[in-house]
């Protein structure tokens, strides 16, 4: 069974095809009006969200088929203690197709070792978004016309940013690639991205404190919200909250086709200044996700029978154990799981920490 949890459970060709879908549907929306006509699409969203759930919403829809989920875990069986594996189980009995976003990370990795139908990562906790990134990717593509050669600046919240971490992975593939890295100390870009993706791939990325001194280099500025729900200390996340803020001053700094993405939803980190800029492109690029979803409904349903890719090979580590707190072996009755990264680090297999 194919699922998609994070972004290289799809192979650099299987993602171009999906843009490549997705840009044919923009021009032809007519012909796919009745795709996933008679199916079902189950929305599970145990955290809160606009754009991703009516993203997928919209798409099903606009496929020809029909929508049912929730988009409260507490107006659902969870809230009496149900697990993740039992409510997958359930609802596979019901839809077609799963898009799940959950808080805690790994929790949809975990799902699909259960699942009877495909599952969707539409989010896990602070760990990975790969929708989000097919949609940033067909985003770059329409604003550039090209994939390759882009020197891309990331600013905010690295650390927490699943946005982030999805897409930096993503691009890793694509030749020419350079990264930019905007954030406060606090908040930097976790290290088994910068050595497991980044170094593994070549990817050259240098980080830095100041926007104003790398804006003029950047052919996408992707901002990022300081994500308040994952601080456990509040006053930290007051200490760094409004670190950048990209306004129509700042702007002046950057090459007349940049382009400015953002996944949503923003809170200070874009002034209102910069809407009318051409460059501003987050609003068009929540468009582009619905379209990308469409057609990744489309290619998983086609997928269906296939098997899952081996992302990474699990190991046993006896008396292991993954710190992260807000990881699925943490939260419910899940037995640890292991991998050995390339750099030979031992990492949970549901959210990437190092195990300990």
């Amino acid at each position: 069974m194919r699922h998609l949890i994070d972004p290289i459970d799809l192979t650099r060709k299987e993602t171009d095809e999906i843009v490549a879908l997705a840009q044919d549907i923009i021009a032809n929306r007519e012909a796919y009006a009745h795709k996933m006509a008679g199916k079902k699409l189950a929305t599970l969203f145990y955290e809160p969200s606009t754009r991703t759930r009516l993203s997928f919403t919209a798409a099903m829809m606009e496929l020809g088929g029909n929508v049912l989920g929730f988009s409260d875990a507490a107006s659902s069986s969870v809230s009496k203690g149900e697990t993740v594996e039992d409510t997958v189980r359930v609802v596979g009995c019901f839809a077609d197709i799963i898009a799940m976003r959950h808080h805690v990370e790994g929790a949809q990795l975990n799902a699909t070792s259960v699942s009877p139908v495909p599952i969707i990562n539409a989010g896990d906790g602070g760990h990975s978004h790969p929708t989000q990134t097919l949609t940033d990717l067909l985003t770059i593509k329409r604003e550039l016309g090209h994939l390759e050669g882009i020197t891309i600046g990331f600013c905010g919240d690295l650390l927490y940013g699943r946005t982030v971490h999805s897409l930096i992975k993503a691009l890793s593939r694509y030749e020419g690639t350079r990264i930019v890295l905007i954030s406060p100390d606090e908040l930097r870009l976790p290290d088994y991205i910068k050595h497991d993706i980044c170094d593994k791939n070549g990817i050259p990325y240098v980080e830095t404190s100041s926007l104003e001194e790398v804006i003029g280099e950047l052919d996408i500025l992707y901002m990022t919200r300081v994500q308040k729900e994952r601080f456990a200390d509040v006053a930290e996340y007051e200490r760094v909250k409004d670190c950048f803020v990209l306004d129509a001053e700042r702007m002046k700094g950057a090459k007349q086709k940049m382009a400015v993405l953002h996944p949503l939803p923003r809170v200070n980190e874009i002034a209102a200044d910069v809407d009318a800029d051409p460059r501003a492109a987050y609003f068009r690029q929540v468009e582009n996700g619905k379209f990308v979803r469409m057609a990744l409904i489309c290619r998983l349903m086609e997928w269906r029978g296939e098997p899952m890719p081996v992302r990474h090979e699990p190991v046993e580590l006896a008396g292991k154990r993954c710190p992260n707190p807000k990881c699925i072996c943490n939260n419910e009755k899940v037995a640890y799981k292991f991998y050995i990264s390339d750099a030979g680090v031992e990492r949970c297999l549901y959210c990437d920490c190092t195990a300990v």
